[in-house]
């Protein structure tokens, strides 16, 4: 139901993961017995984990160990890494800059240009770790650097922005074409941002084996508030696969829905696939590990944007191996470590053996999830608090 905003306009309330809470049914099941893999295209994984294409979540040496570890990792093929040689420095000055000058230093270190052959070699170093390569471009370099991918042999191509659509209008330029490009490509290709119902119909429709799903809710990312758009990520999970279903029924192609990004914990993802993700993407929660390149911190693919950056660099501090973030032991009650760990224990509790079960997860809005009970926990800024 709408709400109205003002006579002339009304809008749907919506929901972030905070405001609800997942409903355990009749049945609970041994955690053992929960699989949490997932199958896209031909490749299988353990988890249902794709790495954010942020240079200080992914570089050719983590996403190896990411891959190992079971999740798909996404090199982006327009920073850091095919920009110089050897980044190591860039790195090192972007940690060390102080808060007030670090945006325009980033947008000085990223003017440097993109070295085509570069591209080639950072697909390569990955698959020499032995793993499923996957990379990322925006729909702006698509056509200049795609055939590049081709002949390094990546393994699965990743169009990303801000908010990606199936219809670009410009009088400036001739747009990519979506639809022609992905069937024109020898690649399985995932694309996205979307938050819609109706955008990411279109995106499927492209012929896309996935799309991502998440306009602004990143921790570094500050769209929302600099241009003001965005939708809380569980409704825009949850429209994004109710297009899912509509456009199996049109088309009898099953495309995944990827949550990407405004998840902290293990609960969150949890949350993230009863609203209906296949499997979620991962940025801070991958550079607070101590094999990202991001030396404590993180931003965000549009922190460094020559004309008007939408994002910061954000401490995460060091949280353990990628092993601990993702797989656990946890040592801390935080929630976030041992994420997948998490995921399926959530999994275990409310009685679901998989993650397509799990999608059909009754949930609820539950504003007082977060606060109910935990007054001590909040006056003594532990656990919960």
């Amino acid at each position: 139901m709408d709400i109205e905003i003002g006579i002339g306009k009304s809008g749907r309330r919506a929901w972030g993961f905070d405001d609800i809470a997942i409903v355990p049914s009749r049945r609970t099941r041994d955690p053992d017995d929960i699989d949490i893999s997932w199958e896209i295209d031909a490749f299988t994984f353990a988890l249902p984990l794709m790495a954010a294409a942020m240079d200080s979540a992914v570089s050719p040496a983590s996403a190896v160990a990411i891959g190992r570890l079971g999740g798909l990792a996404v090199l982006n093929l327009e920073g850091l890494w095919t920009r110089y040689e050897d980044p190591t420095s860039a790195f090192e000055e972007i940690a060390a800059l102080p808060a007030e000058s670090v945006t325009r230093r980033m947008q000085e270190i990223y003017a440097a240009p993109v070295q085509p052959e570069l591209i080639g070699r950072r697909i390569q170093e990955m698959k020499d770790g032995g793993i499923v390569t996957a990379a990322s471009l925006t729909p702006q370099r698509v056509r200049d650097y795609a055939r590049l991918t081709l002949e390094a042999g990546l393994d699965v191509l990743v169009i990303q922005g801000t908010v990606v659509s199936a219809q670009h209008v410009s009088s400036k330029s001739e747009p990519l074409n979506l639809q022609e490009f992905i069937a024109g490509f020898d690649l399985p290709v995932i694309v996205g941002g979307c938050a819609s119902y109706s955008t990411a119909l279109h995106l499927m429709r492209t012929g896309a084996v996935g799309i991502l799903v998440g306009v602004g809710p990143g921790a570094a990312c500050t769209t929302r508030g600099v241009l003001g758009i965005g939708v809380p990520q569980a409704t825009a999970i949850a429209d994004a696969a109710g297009a899912r279903i509509r456009y199996l029924d049109e088309a009898g192609r099953y495309v995944h829905v990827i949550a990407d990004g405004g998840m902290r914990t293990g609960g969150d993802i949890a949350k993230a696939i009863a609203c209906g993700a296949d499997a979620v993407m991962l940025g801070s929660p991958l550079a607070s590990a101590a094999e990202a390149p991001g030396r404590g911190y993180h931003w965000g693919m549009a922190t460094f944007n020559p004309v008007l950056p939408r994002g910061a660099r954000v401490g995460v501090g060091n949280l353990g191996t990628m092993q601990e973030i993702l797989l656990g032991p946890a040592r801390d009650n935080d929630g976030r470590r041992n994420l997948f760990g998490a995921l399926r224990v959530a999994m275990a509790t409310t009685g679901y053996a998989d993650v397509k079960e799990f999608q059909k997860a009754e949930v609820m809005v539950a504003p007082a999830l977060q606060t109910e009970g935990k007054a001590l926990q909040r006056h003594q800024g532990i656990g919960m608090g």
